[in-house]
């Protein structure tokens, strides 16, 4: 530890830090632009000069060690003038547009400005102006004029994002930070470069010209699409969403969300709202109100009951619903006399039996200091955005990188934009094999029986010398394994070497609530119906929550032609959807107009309020559920609040125990996992115009249609 003395505070800090480092563990503002706590040091706008002691002339407090005994001033005579030179020199060729940007009243460059600025300018010459660019339906670089080149975007996405997409070029006066060449930000993460621009350079596109910050009311949330459970700030206007920001929280998502959890809110308005029930009426689609689309509900469900028994009904349920809203869709189904319920729409693989809660083994923030990690089965970079993020972190400091993955994954070199050193890219039907491989290498090192039949081949060797050694290993599976047809086998498999390797083995998860679901027991206990079985046509009347088969589930268009045997198929969504199949529509309240919880993929359980009121008569979906089960005389349905909901759902304690009792042997198949693109996960994400422009979209429709 080396001690310094700050504006007359003695302070201790590690040897090697910088004085802003100092600063911000003693709580002194320095003031600054391109200094970020999560990226590296620039150095290049110099508003953080202080006064060191001895030191011929002031310094800037990023980038100047710390030493014992130095002696420090950040508000000196010398200093303040300093950090005033600079901001004068900031300020030539800013354009005084304060009144039209959407950066105004949350800019750094103004608030300092008003401290460190002066009341006139001595530069008389014409401002520079730099030509604005298009570089994709997210990103507004239409006032590159304001830009003061602190290089803080370039270097997220070269540090963080993992794909260098801006960059400087020119020198002097006709620098200019730009994509190279004329191609645009595809990046998952790329609205983060719009939070950390000190300046409104960078600005979010679909939000421009809608408000001014001062107008929003700020609301915190939880991320309703990966399983992450990002911490949010909605921002409210008018009882409309806006703008949605990250809330900082170190343990989940650090100070970034993924582009999904950003720009998703545009659905929340989207024309394609249900927002009042609506019965098939002759074939006609007709609105009504509350009491009569629940009465018909309970009628027709006690009806087929009576004649089909309670085994012909069952619910398909999103695990992007909350815990209220599946733990109440739960008690519905098994107060009937039912156990037909199922989160795992695109499964293939139903025979874990009391297997526990699949879970991601470890905690999100240890991904960040992993020493090896072996991924099965995910295209990492766009299905987990921020837990890339966190092990791409582990990589830059030493960490291995080994996958067993599909070629669409793996692309080309770059796909997960980290080096992954050891890859085994094959298809879905062999990733057993590859697994096997793997374990008989780690099998043949410590000398012990292998498990299943593999062949200790070179790349599976490397990939179990990269497990056998270091301490802080995990090996991940992800959508594509959970989903694919021998999903037990290849969890088996992953078992089996991380006990003997001591990696932690866990489950990426699908969805923002697939841990929660599993928790609340959203799936067959006692030899219901699974979700495959339920799609294949088996039931006579279906409750489908907050989910659309077509896409959400691995039968895909077939998923309509089974549903469309039922003699009732009611649909809980905040969408029109469903409409060929549907009997009844229920509007159900999203994420943003409900309170309710989540259970991220590490099992923390997070809890959120509505942030605006339901549109038109929507209705929270737990309060919908809770409303049929009175009607249908059901006990256990008399809460007044989700939080009483939650109450009974938390009763037993969760158990992440992640064993499995699967046999250790697969049988090959030419089947590859039903796994929906980044930006077709749930409804929300499927309705929100600005990412369905994005390149990532495109591709994934060129596929459909492919």
């Amino acid at each position: 530890m080396v001690e310094i003395e700050l504006d007359g505070q003695k302070v201790e800090v590690l040897e090697g830090s910088m004085v802003m480092h100092a600063a911000e563990q003693a709580k002194i503002y320095i003031p600054h632009f391109c200094y970020h706590k999560k990226l590296s040091i620039a150095a290049n706008c110099r508003m953080c000069l202080v006064d060191v002691e001895k030191a011929p002339k002031p310094m800037p407090a990023c980038a100047t060690p710390v030493s014992q005994g130095m002696i420090v001033r950040t508000k000196s005579d010398k200093a303040i003038k300093a950090q005033k030179s600079v901001m004068e020199f900031l300020l030539i060729n800013h354009p005084l547009d304060c009144p039209i940007c959407d950066q105004g009243g949350e800019c750094q460059l103004q608030d300092l400005a008003v401290g460190y600025g002066g009341g006139a300018s001595r530069y008389e010459e014409e401002k520079r102006v730099v030509n604005h660019k298009d570089v994709g339906p997210l990103i507004s670089m239409e006032e590159m004029s304001r830009c003061i080149h602190c290089t803080r975007c370039v270097r997220f996405g070269q540090e963080v994002a993992g794909i260098m997409e801006l960059g400087m070029s020119h020198r002097g006066e006709h620098a200019e930070i730009e994509t190279f060449v004329g191609q645009s930000v595809d990046s998952e993460l790329s609205g983060n470069m719009i939070d950390i621009c000190p300046v409104g350079a960078l600005t979010s596109k679909p939000f421009r010209y809608a408000a001014r910050t001062w107008e929003l009311s700020r609301r915190k949330s939880i991320a309703a699409h990966d399983s992450s459970g990002a911490n949010l700030i909605v921002q409210v206007k008018d009882n409309q969403v806006l703008r949605v920001v990250p809330l900082e929280n170190e343990a989940v998502n650090e100070c970034w969300i993924a582009d999904r959890d950003r720009f998703s809110y545009e659905a929340l308005n989207s024309a394609d709202r249900l927002t009042t029930p609506m019965l098939k009426q002759g074939g006609q689609w007709q609105a009504v109100d509350w009491q009569t689309a629940l009465e018909y509900v309970a009628n027709g469900l006690q009806g087929i009951k009576a004649e089909q028994g309670a085994k012909s009904i069952g619910a398909l349920v999103s695990p992007h619903s909350t815990v209220e809203e599946l733990f109440l869709a739960g008690a519905l189904v098994r107060g009937l006399g039912s156990d037909n319920i199922d989160h795992r729409l695109r499964g293939a693989d139903f025979s874990a039996t009391g297997a526990g809660v699949r879970w991601l083994g470890t905690s999100i923030a240890s991904l960040s200091k992993l020493q090896s990690v072996l991924v099965v089965g995910s295209n990492l970079r766009k299905d987990h955005p921020l837990f890339a993020l966190r092990i791409r972190d582990a990589v830059r400091h030493g960490a291995t990188l080994s996958a067993i993955t599909s070629k669409a994954a793996l692309a080309h070199g770059d796909a997960w934009a980290m080096p992954v050193t050891n890859a085994v890219v094959t298809a879905a039907a062999t990733w057993s094999q590859a697994l096997a491989d793997v374990a008989a290498a780690v099998a043949a090192d410590k000398g012990l029986p292998a498990p299943a039949g593999g062949q200790a081949n070179a790349n599976a060797q490397a990939i179990a010398k990269s497990l056998l050694t270091g301490e802080r290993k995990a090996i991940l599976l992800g959508n594509a394994a959970a989903h694919h047809e021998h999903a037990e086998s290849l969890l088996a498999l992953a078992n089996w070497i991380g006990q003997h390797t001591g990696a932690s083995v866990g489950y990426l998860t699908e969805a923002a609530n697939t841990v929660g679901a599993q928790w609340v027991k959203a799936q067959p206990q006692s030899g219901g119906l699974n979700a495959a079985q339920m799609l294949s046509g088996a039931l006579k009347a279906v409750l489908l929550l907050n989910t659309e088969p077509e896409f959400d589930s691995a039968a895909g268009k077939q998923a309509l032609q089974a549903l469309n045997k039922a003699q009732m198929v009611v649909t809980l969504s905040p969408f029109k959807t469903n409409l060929d199949i549907s009997d009844v529509l229920l509007p159900i309240a999203p994420f943003a107009e409900t309170s309710g919880s989540f259970v991220n993929a590490e099992g923390r359980l997070q809890s959120f309020h509505a942030v605006v009121k339901p549109q038109g008569d929507t209705r929270p979906a737990w309060k919908v559920l809770r409303v049929l089960g009175n009607l249908l005389e059901l006990p256990g349905f008399d809460a007044d609040t989700s939080q009483e909901v939650l109450a009974q759902a938390v009763t037993s304690p969760m158990a992440l125990d992640n064993t499995s009792k699967a046999a250790m042997t697969a049988s090959p198949s030419n089947g590859e996992p039903a796994v929906a693109s980044i930006y077709q996960l749930d409804g929300l994400v499927r309705r929100a115009p600005s990412l369905q422009l994005t390149a990532d979209a495109r591709a994934a429709r060129q596929e459909v249609t492919a």
